[in-house]
């Protein structure tokens, strides 16, 4: 095309560059249009919003933000694509601040009216930090500025306050969009489902379950998975079962994250032969495991201490071409530490650095509970010496392992410089770090430490538990 005679129509490089824009080669977009540039091919309005796209996309927002200039160089007008582009783009990168103040001085400036796509991107951004009140509002002034909210906007709200369990005000906004006229779909229902199911209205969940079915809205696979995760998480494994097989008389085919739920929840009941029966059916059917799939039912064995098994799912997904996460070693070593297998633990710590996965402080909070718990108190010292020395951010879990392990060894000097040393490493005792504090006082029967230690905590405003009292009363009876 850069070499006819006449150059072809920048309309045609437009056609081009639009189509190499969707498949997502934004970088080349930007090649071939300085080129373009070289040669005295000029663009034109559609190119250049074509331009500011692709720099959204590589979150280059200063280079979008410049080729606003350009409309004004060449004598074009910018239009509410333009603007809404870039605030896609600060929305796109968690920057809605930037967005909203865009949104401001493209509407203070009279520079073009925002259309609805405008008014979702930034609905969806406000939603995304969490802000529903700012959301609410802008669905608002929607109405105000002669914009109409269309199912998407209030798809995207009523999404919002369904998660953060705002599900009164969630019901209020799926009514007042009805009442203007707006029939809800699929994504709708599936959210106020969710948001019931959170808050474990199963009544209000099959209500809506069976209005959406009644006006012709069919369940998809999100709306079953979600029914199917809340079931499980509530302990209602029959039900949740039941509701699998309705997807599948339904033709509706399970997805992963259905049976991964499902796995979840013979797990946590501590049922292994039926979640390794789900994570069997899911190997069967063929590219349906995940690692999350591994990790869940790996976590389900240690759990119940049950670490061989465990260990052969560990080999198993690697034979399967899975690579193991950081959640899936941490878990599998916290299993042989709690039962007592510190040379597989370890063994394992080794394999996992060697394959490149870097272990965290929670793989950590591992090793060393297994340690102490194992009277290998000296090592669990050493490790936790070695990780301050390099500088890790240890949390009060770590420290509060060790303070009951030295508590449990009857090293109560030593539990009390640790925890003495808290508040210097900006680390705060929490209830069960004070908890074993005071056992261990009562258990050398320095009870007089312990009282001082159960009203110095009250004073930090850290409420004593059932377990806090009863610790201390068990030794006066």
């Amino acid at each position: 095309m850069l070499q006819r005679r006449p150059l072809p129509s920048v309309v045609r490089f437009n056609q081009l560059l639009g189509q190499l824009a969707k498949l997502k080669h934004y970088s080349a977009v930007l090649s071939l249009n300085r080129q373009m540039g070289l040669i005295g091919i000029a663009s034109d309005a559609y190119t250049l919003n074509i331009i500011i796209n692709c720099y959204c996309h590589l979150n280059r927002m200063g280079f979008g933000l410049s080729v606003l200039g350009q409309f004004f160089k060449l004598g074009l007008q910018s239009s509410v694509t333009t603007f809404t582009t870039l605030i896609h783009g600060f929305v796109l990168h968690n920057r809605v601040a930037e967005a909203a103040r865009l949104f401001s001085k493209m509407v203070g400036r009279g520079h073009c009216q925002p259309n609805v796509f405008t008014f979702n991107t930034l609905v969806k951004g406000f939603c995304m930090i969490g802000n529903n009140r700012a959301a609410i509002q802008l669905l608002g002034k929607m109405e105000e500025r002669g914009c109409e909210p269309d199912i998407v906007t209030y798809n995207t709200v009523i999404d919002s306050l369904c998660k953060d369990t705002l599900v009164d005000q969630a019901l209020n906004l799926f009514t007042e969009m009805i009442t203007r006229g707006i029939a809800p779909n699929v994504v709708t229902y599936t959210s106020l489902i969710q948001g019931v199911c959170n808050i474990g209205q199963w009544k209000e969940a099959k209500r809506l379950l069976n209005e959406m079915v009644s006006k012709n809205i069919f369940p998809d696979v999100r709306t079953f998975t979600v029914l199917v995760d809340a079931l499980c998480k509530e302990g209602m494994i029959v039900e949740a079962k039941s509701v699998v097989e309705m997807m599948i008389q339904r033709h509706i085919e399970p997805d992963i994250s259905t049976y991964n739920s499902l796995m979840d929840g013979y797990c946590l009941r501590g049922e292994m032969d039926e979640a390794k029966q789900v994570f069997d059916l899911m190997v069967s059917k063929g590219s349906m495991v995940n690692v999350r799939s591994c990790n869940i039912l790996i976590n389900g064995f240690c759990k119940h201490k049950k670490i061989d098994e465990a260990n052969k799912v560990f080999q198993e997904m690697r034979c399967m071409g899975l690579v193991p996460n950081t959640i899936t070693f941490t878990t599998l070593i916290d299993g042989f530490c709690k039962v007592g297998r510190i040379k597989d633990a370890q063994k394992l710590f080794c394999e996992m650095q060697g394959c490149g996965q870097l272990p965290n402080v929670n793989t950590y909070a591992g090793i060393l509970d297994g340690l102490c718990n194992n009277q290998q108190l000296s090592k669990a010292l050493e490790l936790l010496r070695e990780l301050e020395s390099n500088k890790w951010e240890l949390n009060i879990v770590i420290y509060t392992i060790i303070i009951d392990g030295l508590c449990k060894a009857g090293e109560m000097v030593s539990a009390i410089d640790v925890f003495s040393g808290l508040s210097s490493k900006g680390v705060q005792p929490d209830v069960r770090t004070y908890t074993i504090m005071i056992s261990g006082f009562c258990k050398r029967g320095l009870l007089s430490e312990a009282e001082n230690l159960l009203r110095g905590m009250e004073e930090k405003g850290c409420s004593p538990n059932d377990c806090t009292y009863n610790t201390i009363m068990r030794f006066y009876q």
